[in-house]
């Protein structure tokens, strides 16, 4: 496989590779570090989701706290790192939910997602480029969301139906 683009977030590389049982194909993979998410559940139960502005969709959607994990970080110090950046709170407890692999046919990227609790206020740093609006809210009604469809991001959609698992 050659690399034939690289850039800030993500590389390409192409190539015809063997695969298992002898099967040759061109394949084209995009190599990314890496992400984490965030579950924020409140002492009450509620959740704090994001709502950013998504150029490949051209659309803001309603989604976890998440982020890249940066040269050399763990994924538990990228989530506190994203969870202060992204909505301005720590927790004094965060634990893993599960680790996914969102789009396996093209892309060697993993996000480990995490339900954070015990919540308190830190100071939100977000990057340059984002725009995030904070929303809170109870979980049914971010699970209500999930059902209507207006929630689609995988992250997202994984971290609430384990969570929902976890109340029932």
């Amino acid at each position: 496989m050659k690399t034939v683009y690289s850039g800030v977030v993500f590389r390409v590389e192409s190539g015809v590779v063997r695969e298992p049982g002898g099967v040759r194909a061109r394949r084209d993979v995009v190599r990314h570090s890496g992400s984490v998410a965030v579950l924020p559940v409140h002492d009450d139960g509620s959740v704090t989701l994001v709502r950013q502005y998504r150029c490949a969709f051209r659309s803001s959607l309603l989604e976890l706290p998440a982020g890249r994990i940066d040269a050399g970080e763990r994924p538990r110090a990228a989530a506190r790192r994203e969870l202060r950046e992204e909505i301005g709170l720590d927790a004094r407890s965060l634990s893993k939910l599960v680790r996914l692999i969102p789009s396996p046919g093209f892309l060697d990227e993993t996000v480990t997602i995490f339900r954070a609790t015990g919540l308190y206020p830190a100071s939100a740093t977000p990057d340059p480029d984002e725009r995030i609006t904070l929303v809170r809210l109870p979980f049914a009604r971010a699970l209500a969301l999930v059902e209507r469809g207006r929630i689609q991001d995988a992250k997202s959609l994984a971290a609430l139906l384990l969570e929902a698992r976890r109340r029932a």
